[in-house]
């Protein structure tokens, strides 16, 4: 199912960079600048599966909407400079499901909205490209209606690529959320598994290389 995605937020280059982000991955986006005119917004549509939400906004700011959100069961992440620990045990507390504070890296931010979707059940159930589907709870993989087979590790990486497709990832990006840490082993790991994938589903123009970069799973449909 695609989720529906409130982006709550007053600065318009991080608002569309956000937003450019959830609509590459499948998701849709609808952007407000004013707290206002959300909340004014919200008494007349609220079918929204999350809403990242920014703190410091013009009209009403980013606590005194969180209580209008929760009340349309709207979880909420907050995205906001503010980074003092007041501020974040505030947002924790009176309800927000998560608090990224800016600076951030756009692949944490899609990791974290994945994460709150799952919670409520908005996740998709089975993921495709091409001939291939990809069923995350089962962790099986097939092409053409036949299941192949993939190591662990092979199907965490595809299972990264198809989640945030259209989207290069650098090598780095790929290790840590394959591994849950910072790790510090060679990046070629990643070179191995890519080549891996490619040959069992026959994906070497969907599995673009990113020059000095990473890779990027495309999907034009």
């Amino acid at each position: 199912m695609r989720a529906n995605i409130l982006v709550i937020e007053d600065t318009k280059s991080i608002s569309d960079l956000i937003c450019i982000n959830l609509e590459t991955v499948g998701y849709t986006a609808v952007p407000f600048y004013d707290g206002n005119k959300a909340s004014e917004h919200l008494q007349k549509e609220n079918r929204y599966d999350l809403a990242l939400l920014d703190i410091m906004l013009p009209g009403m700011d980013g606590f005194a909407l969180l209580p209008q959100l929760r009340r349309r069961g709207i979880p909420v992440i907050f995205l906001t400079a503010k980074g003092d620990l007041p501020s974040k045990i505030r947002g924790l507390k009176e309800g927000a499901e998560d608090y990224l504070v800016k600076p951030f890296e756009m692949l944490e931010l899609l990791v974290r909205v994945e994460k709150v979707l799952a919670r409520y059940q908005k996740e998709e159930e089975v993921l495709r490209v091409r001939d291939v589907e990809v069923y995350p709870k089962e962790r099986v993989v097939k092409k053409a209606g036949r299941e192949i087979s993939f190591k662990p590790m092979e199907f965490d990486c595809l299972l990264l690529l198809l989640k945030y497709k259209n989207v290069a990832l650098s090598r780095e990006e790929l290790l840590n959320s394959l591994w849950g840490v910072e790790f510090e082993g060679e990046t070629r790991t990643i070179d191995v598994h890519i080549a891996r994938i490619r040959k069992k589903l026959d994906f070497q123009d969907v599995i673009k290389t990113i020059p000095r970069i990473g890779y990027r799973l495309e999907d034009k449909v």
